[in-house]
């Protein structure tokens, strides 16, 4: 009997310990345990077909524990050993209930963005670096299968007439997916996973994204309602870094968002939040019009709002949007994709003005209204290493004589020394602005200082 009881015993433990490994790995489904998947997910679907397609991904906890216990007895039934077993239900239910193969990444506080580049070709971003991961969907049509999970709730659809789709989950995630035949190597997934936890200043210390002089000078510019374009490449952190900067806006103000998907998260009173939507089909051969990031800045000026914060501008918005920063809307602020604060003036601006063909700008009127809008760039930049840091932040001083836009760097990023400097120079407008509003700034915040001096 003792020795009965010791194997018992032994079995138990090495049970628990493949069941840790389950839970914690990421699994690439096998042949045979994709075979034993497909008929546990026939079995489930003719069960609980219409609750789980009225749940759309949002499983009730009392519906999610009914089908992990059928899931188990089917699981129960398959002639495999005790680990297969256990893999055929974690995958099981990660497909009926989750996200398939990319279910634990979201999950995971410390991953940001997947991208299912295939079926079988997954990579994360996490702590700001790309990863190759193992997991897996199980073929083309399980992931195309699981990007109709997601839609399909939000009223989205994805086929070959309509074979990309943008889209929000509940969490406020950012869902990106395309079919063939515009990805013709099979369809693909983009994920840009939605922090409700929004970066703070003292965040953004910790991280040295920038130093205190910086951060005290952009919080007393968003207060004394100086505009500001964030201005990065793609994944730089150009977003939350505004909502950042948008926490600094007084809380009497009356605030207007404008995105594609709603991801600022901005908590003071009086915030109207505003999102586009795309070309939607609602019946046969019925469809709902599309709102634009233009037509939403245009209606959000009749909206009496004291500022506007506009996600992203990548087209002729930008027109709307420096006509709204220099009439009585100052301190607006808004995001474009550029290099550098002089890329964005003198090739970026001028590209999407350029896409304003019903009311053309010559290039001096361009710079004059741009100038007369805009009187701060903050440039990111994302480091090979992952780190993210504002490189630059630029004053837009005026223009020369040859009607070239003067741009004066006030801080500016080190790679060698990996640190924040101040140039010295001081920008006298805006210290200007910010005295008639009676708002304090210490010049010692422009202390010249060269990137090898201690801070």
């Amino acid at each position: 009997m003792p020795q009965l009881r010791d194997a018992f015993r032994r079995e138990k433990e090495a049970q628990r310990e493949i069941d840790i490994r389950v839970q914690q790995e990421a699994m690439r489904t096998t042949e045979e345990e994709a075979g034993f998947i497909q008929s546990i997910l026939k079995e489930v679907s003719t069960r609980y077909r219409d609750q789980i397609a009225s749940a759309g991904l949002e499983i009730p906890e009392e519906l999610n524990t009914e089908i992990r216990k059928t899931v188990s007895a089917l699981c129960g039934l398959i002639t495999a050993d005790y680990e297969t077993k256990r893999r055929v239900e974690r995958l099981a239910m990660a497909n009926i209930t989750g996200l398939g193969a990319i279910t634990p990444y979201m999950q995971d506080p410390e991953v940001t963005e997947i991208v299912v580049q295939r079926w079988n070709n997954i990579v994360i971003e996490r702590k700001g670096r790309i990863e190759r991961v193992e997991a897996a969907f199980m073929n083309e049509d399980h992931l195309r299968n699981i990007i109709g999970r997601i839609v399909q709730p939000i009223g989205r659809t994805i086929n070959i007439q309509s074979p990309m789709v943008d889209a929000r989950l509940t969490d406020g995630s950012r869902v990106n997916a395309t079919i063939p035949p515009v990805t013709p190597d099979g369809a693909t997934l983009t994920i840009r996973k939605f922090s409700g936890d929004a970066l703070t200043g003292d965040d953004y210390l910790r991280l040295g994204t920038l130093d205190e002089k910086m951060l005290v000078f952009l919080s007393k510019c968003v207060e004394g309602r100086i505009s500001v374009i964030v201005s990065g490449g793609t994944n730089t952190g150009k977003t939350t870094l505004l909502n950042m900067l948008s926490g600094f806006i007084p809380r009497d103000e009356l605030i207007i968002t404008v995105e594609d998907s709603c991801e600022l998260n901005l908590h003071q009173p009086n915030v109207r939040r505003m999102e586009t939507r795309g070309v939607s089909q609602v019946g046969q051969g019925e469809t709902i019009g599309a709102v634009t990031i233009q037509d939403l800045v245009r209606n959000s000026l009749r909206m009496r709002p004291d500022r506007l914060i506009v996600g992203e501008i990548r087209d002729h918005t930008i027109v709307d949007m420096m006509t709204a920063m220099s009439t009585g809307h100052e301190g607006s602020m808004s995001t474009v994709h550029a290099n550098s604060p002089r890329n964005l003036v003198s090739s970026r601006m001028p590209i999407l003005y350029g896409m304003n063909t019903k009311m053309p700008f010559s290039e001096a009127s361009q710079a004059i209204q741009i100038t007369e809008a805009l009187q701060l760039i903050v440039q990111l930049e994302h480091l090979k290493n992952g780190k993210r840091v504002i490189s630059h932040i630029t004053h837009v001083a005026g223009l020369d004589r040859d009607n070239r836009i003067i741009l004066n760097d006030i801080f500016r990023y080190d790679p060698l020394q990996q640190t924040h400097y101040a140039t010295g120079y001081i920008p006298e407008s805006i210290l200007k602005r910010l005295a008639e509003k009676e708002i304090s700034l210490s010049r010692l915040v422009f202390e010249q200082r060269s990137p090898e001096e201690p801070a």
